[in-house]
């Protein structure tokens, strides 16, 4: 037996430093570069958390009027990446489009070949205006319509909702929407971030690591989780059957997505924000249906499991409510990761390592070659 340390999934295992974001478990906390995330998602705009993520503070206003306009200039997409969309297969998940679209621009990106932290920071800020546009326009050609152009004079989160939707919104589902893209932008060495991170230490480029920080964001235990929450309070349908479908689910042993987390054992940081948001825009627009079955099966979670609900969960009816497709709720998450995706990748080539860490072995020892002819 080995002597090596080992802990399955790597969980506790501390495989890094940053000073990107900073998750307290125990005091249920998530900062952004020191700044806690409630504060974030209740004040700044998603724009304003990207720079701070990339940049390491907060902007001034010239500083973020400059970067607005920085990004906004990189939303529209090349003619030869919207016909690569429109060869992608109807059946395709958006997500693996998305990986497909993101791989294409890695090899035609001027930058392609530079990983200097300047060219790094070149290319976060094109993907930023870029995986947007590629969200809303492969969703509307998979469906048979002309893509919805982008609008340089929105917002991140205004001109998502205005490609996707095909009509401006209102100023609160734009704070709503903006809200949930500031929680999704980030949180340490998740699945994805640390995909990003092991893939550029080999000194591969910011979009190959983008390519399999998607790739590992698709997975129903990481982004796909909003996606299968929404699903499942559809399968319920009524918030007065919500109790026994649960106790049902937990008695088939079945796993519900949207609760649980690897590093959260008493709540997800995120969660209140989102959830007080969720009840607003439900409140708005009339509609507690969702909010309430949300209510339910969270009591009755926390009651039989002592399971609290992560981040997906409000985000699922969130956006629900908002008119979004469900098959977008992953890519949506993706759009805004790609901010803490970049700035995990340029802190890794800044002070690269590479990450190979060991295993355990315990498979058969002291075998004997046989020839073919006598196996």
């Amino acid at each position: 037996m080995s002597d090596k340390p080992y802990s399955p999934g790597l969980e506790g295992i501390a495989a890094g430093i940053t000073t990107i974001s900073e998750v307290d478990p125990q005091h249920q906390k998530l900062a952004y570069r020191g700044y806690d995330i409630e504060d974030l998602a209740n004040h700044a705009t998603f724009e304003e958390v990207a720079y701070l993520l990339l940049m390491g503070d907060l902007p001034t206003r010239a500083q973020l009027e400059a970067f607005k306009a920085e990004v906004a200039a990189y939303r529209a997409l090349p003619e030869e990446l919207i016909s690569l969309l429109r060869l992608c297969p109807q059946t395709a998940h958006p997500m693996d489009t998305l990986r497909t679209a993101v791989s294409f621009l890695g090899a035609s990106d001027p930058d392609a070949g530079d990983n200097s932290h300047e060219a790094n920071l070149r290319k976060a800020k094109r993907l930023l205006g870029q995986i947007p546009t590629i969200v809303a326009a492969a969703y509307h050609i998979k469906n048979g319509r002309e893509p919805i152009a982008p609008r340089p004079d929105l917002g991140h989160a205004a001109n998502l909702l205005y490609m996707i939707l095909g009509a401006e919104q209102d100023e609160f589902n734009v704070k709503v929407f903006d809200a949930s893209l500031i929680l999704y932008a980030e949180h340490s060495f998740n699945a994805s971030t640390f995909t990003a991170r092991v893939i550029t230490s080999t000194l591969a480029d910011l979009h190959a690591g983008v390519v399999g920080a998607i790739g590992a964001l698709k997975g129903a235990l990481h982004g796909g989780a909003n996606e299968r929450a929404m699903e499942t309070m559809l399968k319920i349908g009524d918030p007065e059957k919500a109790e026994q479908w649960v106790l049902d689910a937990l008695a088939r042993k079945e796993r519900l997505m949207g609760f649980g987390h690897r590093v959260y054992r008493w709540g997800d940081s995120r969660v209140p924000t989102m959830t007080r948001l969720a009840e607003q825009l439900s409140r708005r627009v009339g509609n507690m249906k969702w909010h309430t079955m949300a209510t339910i099966i969270r009591n009755v979670m926390e009651r039989e499991k002592g399971m609290h609900p992560n981040v997906d969960f409000p985000c699922g009816y969130t956006y629900y409510l908002l008119g979004l497709p469900i098959e977008l709720y992953t890519p949506i998450f993706a759009a805004s990761r790609i901010a803490g995706w970049a700035a995990h990748i340029i802190e890794q080539q800044d002070n690269n390592r590479l990450i190979r860490p060991d295993c355990l072995y315990e498979g058969q020892r002291g075998r004997t070659w046989v020839p073919i002819e006598q196996r």
